[in-house]
């Protein structure tokens, strides 16, 4: 059991100046939408595949054992949304050390490149297989591992409720991700079958084009490990 205690960053994310200090990775649309912060892609899909997408890092360097908390407003679909955290140089550099290659939203560079990172996808409704059967991935990166996948209660757009309270814990070895307060996927990483278990590290939030989504009350907070 994971207790919550002290903010280490807060932000509303009530539009574009919110993230005026955030680190962008390829070419992302922000807009003020209802006092959140909607996100989509600037370059056409059918023009530029892959590499329509896209990454929002924000600066912070956090801690491990934190809780990472925001709302989730999915408005238009086909498209993919994913939370990047415990991101760091494969030696331990900063993320954005300049020694590193320039990343651009390319997703190869994010899993196969020059960073260590955990990427969490939640929402995965890009492709029609996808959408027919609909799951959370979590993924260990360098080397795009598939650690663990889980179901994922999101409906399409049409059918959304907005907004989706999603939290995600990671504690030393610990991953838990839930929505609505509802555990979704729990992991624990044995620090040997995929390398070392990571700590520390920046966030982000990805997006495949050409979803859109807004977001609103990203918090971070210290947690601590009780035993019952």
């Amino acid at each position: 059991m994971f207790i919550a205690e002290e903010i280490v960053y807060q932000n509303s994310l009530n539009g574009e100046a919110a993230v005026e200090d955030w680190i962008t990775e390829g070419q992302v649309k922000k807009r003020n939408w209802n006092d959140k912060l909607l996100l989509e892609n600037m370059l056409d899909p059918d023009e530029h595949g892959d590499h329509a997408h896209w990454l929002l890092w924000c600066p912070v360097e956090f801690p491990d054992r934190i809780m990472v908390e925001w709302d989730f407003y999915p408005l238009e679909e086909p498209g993919l949304c994913m939370l990047f955290f415990a991101a760091q140089g494969k030696e331990g550099e900063d993320l954005f050390d300049p020694t590193l290659p320039k990343r651009a939203g390319y997703y190869p560079d994010y899993h196969s490149g020059a960073i260590n990172t955990l990427h969490l996808s939640y929402f995965r409704h890009k492709y029609a297989e996808e959408r027919a059967f609909r799951t959370c991935n979590l993924r260990k990166s360098y080397g795009f591992h598939l650690v663990t996948q889980a179901a994922d209660p999101l409906p399409p757009v049409e059918d959304a409720i907005s907004p989706y309270h999603m939290k995600l814990i990671k504690y030393e070895q610990h991953v838990l991700f839930y929505i609505n307060d509802l555990l979704v996927l729990e992991w624990e990483d044995d620090g040997a079958t995929y390398g070392p278990v990571y700590q520390g590290g920046k966030i982000g939030f990805r997006q495949m084009a050409p979803m859109k989504a807004a977001y609103a009350n990203l918090s971070v907070k210290k947690v601590r490990k009780v035993t019952e």
